[in-house]
């Protein structure tokens, strides 16, 4: 009866033991060399776990590994490595007994790739690539992977630069047929990311064969739209190589190839040809600020890839600036990139050039050049500076060099040349001639923008001498009907301030290039100065600021020059060519003195067309004196008194005042003579 007693506690003992170890888990230390050296062969690093290892036979055989590190044995730095907090795989007893491993699931929780970011490409310092004999491979096999919140860590601890993505959760399922499906999340940047992606991988092993993969990525923050591809991949050692690749990236379909060798430094190249394509972010809703942003540029990235691209498309967006036809070819080695663009169509006509970014130093260094002829100006500028001010046909040469990790840095820092000429074309939301009348009443603040207002321009041009961020300029010249400018100065590209000093004259004609008569002039330069986009506008005159009342009265008698006898010949001529347009067709002969076919003056001929009617033509009360079909001869007003001539030696008013003139001066100048 005792031995029945000591037996039945040793069962009970035995059982309830079970009973912990199905339950519980007991350590398992003699599992750590299998997996270790499992993990070896089949991947080429060597597996340190210096965690616990667990197995739990209840409800399934369940195997829990922690605090794992693979490593590449010949890194003695720790550079390419791979940790995990804790790994757990579900499997079968009896896939387990039979020696063929059947996990239904693999958890890994907290993994973190570390990646080097090296600066030269060096082979020896390349990760191992191994693969799975086929024999080996058909032992085990796994249904799903679950990977929590994985990161990815690239570094290069001389040059402080670390490169983060993170919260990667993604969901491998693998299908009796070797279909492999990945779905997941991830952030990059504090950008958000959200990836699929498909492939078959064939029999082991899978080196030098090709693999159907296709890819689903969405990355608001990185690329303009969400992208799709499908492509044969194919790897040979560290070479990843990408044929027969096709897709779209937001709206544009793209064809090509690609291939990347992940041995040391990585080198990508790339031949693609788009139907559309992005550069940039989308500039709509873009407020000019008034300085440019001190926000580091950080360029350091491009020491650490190289790459040969070469990008075609039938449309390419850069901002909102489009060119089509366009075709892009870059390198990147050694943190120097250079692209070259031999033959953009650009809003009607042409452009090429070359942009060089040399991020190899602290310093970023850029240097560019490039020609347009033919362009559009209004839709180009607007496009990639937001300027609107413009349009007409463009030509322009520029060459460009600058340093600066900064907005502020690398506008303070160009100095090159250029060259701008735009012909045909206006100047938009701003009335010229109406400022020159302005002028003689008050200084202006600014533009005086009206979007119904526009200056008819047949040419202007300039060419600036940039140096540290001063462009000057001493041929700045505009010309269209019935105005013409011209003027030197320095525009502050730093500082967005801009200095000039120019001579607007009235022409006294309705032609732009080629006219005959001489210009009449202002009678003082014009000063410009103060921010570009509000800047000041004033008359040179000494002391106008201290005593504007009576730099105003000389100023008014400057505007009678105008009128004088020297030009009264020049405005009669031109009146008589705006008869037409103000419906005052009399003249000597009875002959119309107009051209009903001329086109709208703006805002000065449509003042002058005014005061015809009001002040000289009188309606049909008065009428102009006009070219003689007899004498051949043109008959002119009488001319006007200088000022200085204004009294008599008796010192009576001259009689010589013309009522006519002074209605011109005051409508034109707002101001009566007297």
């Amino acid at each position: 009866m005792k031995a029945l007693k000591i037996t039945g506690a040793a069962i009970g003992v035995v059982i309830v033991v079970l009973a912990l170890v199905l339950i519980v888990g007991v350590p398992s230390g003699f599992l750590t060399s299998m997996i270790q050296d499992r993990a070896e062969r089949a991947t080429g690093y060597r597996l340190t776990i210096d965690g616990t290892t667990k197995v739990s036979l209840w409800p399934s055989l369940n195997v829990t590994l922690t605090d794992l590190t693979l490593q590449d044995p010949k890194d003695r730095e720790g550079l390419h490595r791979i940790t995990v907090a804790s790994l757990t795989a579900d499997m079968t007893l009896s896939s387990v007994w039979s020696g063929h491993p059947e996990i239904s699931e693999l958890i890994v929780n907290k993994p973190v790739l570390y990646r080097p970011l090296l600066r030269e490409r060096d082979r020896d310092r390349a990760v191992p690539v191994t693969s799975v004999p086929a024999d080996e491979a058909d032992h085990f096999s796994i249904e799903h992977i679950k990977l929590v919140d994985g990161t990815i860590v690239a570094s290069n601890a001389r040059d402080h630069v670390e490169a983060r993505i993170e919260a990667i959760n993604a969901g491998v399922t693998i299908d009796p047929d070797r279909k492999i499906k990945v779905t997941g999340t991830a952030r990059a940047a504090g950008n958000p990311i959200k990836f699929d992606l498909g492939a078959t991988p064939p029999p082991p092993p899978v080196g030098h064969q090709n693999m159907p993969v296709e890819l689903s990525l969405d990355a608001p923050g990185l690329l303009h739209g969400p992208l799709t591809a499908r492509a044969e991949v194919r790897l040979n050692g560290p070479l990843v190589m990408i044929n027969s690749l096709s897709g779209n990236l937001g709206d544009g379909a793209f064809n090509g190839w690609a291939s990347v060798d992940v041995a040391s430094k990585p080198l990508v190249k790339v031949d693609l040809d788009f139907q559309r394509f992005e550069i940039g972010a989308a500039a709509s809703g873009t407020q000019v600020t008034r300085t440019w942003s001190d926000a580091p540029i950080d360029l350091i990235r491009l020491n650490y890839v190289d790459a040969q691209i070469k990008i075609s498309a039938a449309e390419a967006s850069i901002d909102q600036a489009r060119f089509a036809p366009a075709e892009i070819d870059a390198t990147l080695a050694a943190g120097v990139l250079k692209a070259s663009f031999p033959n953009l169509g650009t809003y009607g006509g042409q452009s090429s050039g070359e942009i060089i970014v040399d991020a190899s130093s602290g310093n970023p260094v850029y240097a560019m050049h490039c020609d347009l002829v033919g362009v559009r100006a209004l839709p180009l500028l607007s496009g990639l500076a937001d300027f609107d001010k413009i349009d007409g046909k463009m030509q322009a040469k520029i060459a460009a060099r600058t340093t600066g990790a900064s907005q502020r840095a690398i506008m303070a820092n160009l100095s090159g040349n250029a060259f701008l000429n735009f012909q045909d074309g206006q100047i938009r939301g701003l009335n010229v001639a109406q400022m020159i009348r302005s002028l003689t009443a008050s200084p202006l603040s600014g533009w005086q923008e009206q979007q119904e207002q526009a200056t008819d321009l047949s040419q202007l041009s300039a060419s600036f001498k940039i140096d540290r961020g001063q462009a000057v300029t001493t041929d700045l010249n505009l010309v269209g009907p019935l105005v013409k400018v011209t003027g030197t100065g320095t525009i502050d590209l730093g500082t967005k301030m801009l200095g000039f000093r120019v001579e607007p004259k009235l022409v006294l004609t309705t032609q732009g290039q080629g006219r005959t008569s001489d210009p009449v002039g202002f009678g003082v330069p014009v000063l410009i100065d103060g921010p570009w986009e509000q800047p000041r506008i004033y008359p040179d005159m000494a002391g106008i600021f201290d005593n504007p009342d009576a730099a105003y009265a000389k100023l008014k008698e400057m505007g009678k020059g105008l009128f004088n006898g020297n030009n009264a010949g020049a405005l009669g001529g031109l009146l008589n060519g705006l008869s037409g347009l103000t419906g005052n067709q009399s003249n000597s002969s009875g002959t119309p003195g107009g051209n009903p076919n001329s086109d709208s003056l703006g805002g000065l001929g449509q003042t002058l067309g005014g005061l015809i009617q009001q002040g000289l033509g009188g309606g049909r009360n008065r009428s102009i004196p006009s070219r003689s079909d007899d004498a051949g001869t043109a008959s002119q007003p009488a001319p006007a008194p200088p000022p200085q001539a204004a009294e008599n030696e008796a010192g009576q008013p001259s009689t010589q005042d013309s009522q006519p003139m002074n209605d011109v001066l005051k409508q034109l100048f707002n101001r009566s003579p007297n």
